[in-house]
């Protein structure tokens, strides 16, 4: 790929991205009055992060199994109200330690 095709996608990628965010802007003049409607859009950007992240996080060890083991963990340490550091290092040692067991069995 030369530069000019390079800058030519970048600039299709920068509009797309620019519009979706500038047109709710533009369309809606006043405050959003509808419960509803204000509940979806203040849960949109945790969907989506959650969308994103899930399958990911499944297949980041090399055993689906092992990885299943750390989301659970994370999930156990985050409706305990546990800060974002002890989650996240409990999640990744659950894993780690899972699959050295699991390699260690197999």
């Amino acid at each position: 790929m030369d530069n000019l095709q390079f800058f030519i996608y970048l600039l299709i990628l920068a509009g797309s991205t620019y519009l979706i965010r500038a047109i709710p802007f533009a369309a809606v003049k006043k405050k959003i009055e509808n419960r509803f409607i204000r509940s979806f859009l203040h849960y949109i950007p945790y969907t989506v992060l959650a969308a994103m992240t899930f399958p990911a996080a499944l297949y980041a060890t090399g055993n689906v199994f092992a990885a299943s083991l750390g989301v659970i963990a994370a999930v156990v340490f985050a409706i305990m109200g546990k800060s974002l550091t002890t989650v996240a290092i409990a999640s990744s040692l659950t894993a780690f330690l899972a699959e050295i067991v699991l390699k260690a069995v197999v």
